[in-house]
């Protein structure tokens, strides 16, 4: 990777990172006012997306081995708000009313945005950052199926069924695309682990 390049994805993920906490804030504050798993699970998700393209801002730089061990860290880090998204649909298997439609629909439509914004951004720069930038772009783009899921449930709320179970099952699709996403993401790390033991001559040729 050219200096060059390194310093355009550092100003990509810093600005990715900037937009994904501002939003969280804003998509935390609807899930909690109208009690919604799946908002609730995808604004746990922009947080994370934060962390993640801030470690990819820290590790830029750092030998192969190293960033093959932090794009572990990613994988990890990514099934975080699967775990937020599962403890909550426990919580609201007890009850599932219905979330407020309208607001659901109106925040997961700015969620889509955003998330578009930041796919865009990554997009030029997620061949060049390995594992780490991958997991970014993957998270931003998963966030935006995500979002269009939150909106088709909210017009499902609306229309159609008057209880909380479609939220709740998308809770469920949340868990399993961030699933794997991570698993994505650490089949990368492990070949950049490969590549760097390579480098150093631990693997025999034969």
């Amino acid at each position: 990777m050219t200096q060059t390049t390194a310093d355009g994805l550092r100003r990509a993920v810093l600005i990715v990172a900037a937009l994904n906490l501002a939003y969280f804030f804003v998509e935390a504050g609807v899930a909690i006012n109208i009690g919604s798993v799946s908002l609730y699970a995808d604004s746990v998700d922009f947080l994370e997306d934060t962390a993640v393209n801030l470690l990819i801002f820290l590790a830029l730089g750092w030998p192969l081995a190293r960033r093959a061990t932090m794009g572990k860290v990613m994988a990890v880090v990514i099934l975080i708000p699967a775990v937020a998204a599962l403890w909550q649909a426990i919580v609201k298997f007890q009850r599932p009313d219905a979330p407020d439609p309208l607001s659901l629909i109106l925040t997961a439509g700015g969620a889509v945005v955003v998330n578009t914004i930041c796919s865009v951004i990554l997009l030029r720069h997620r061949e060049h950052g390995g594992s780490m930038t991958r997991a970014a772009w993957l998270a931003a783009r998963n966030d935006v199926i995500i979002n269009i899921g939150i909106i088709v449930v909210g017009v499902i709320t609306l229309f159609l069924v008057r209880n909380g179970w479609p939220d709740l099952i998308l809770g469920l699709g949340i868990i399993a695309l961030n699933a794997r996403a991570a698993r994505e993401v650490w089949e990368v790390a492990e070949e950049e682990n490969l590549a760097a033991k390579a480098l150093a001559g631990d693997i025999d040729d034969d």
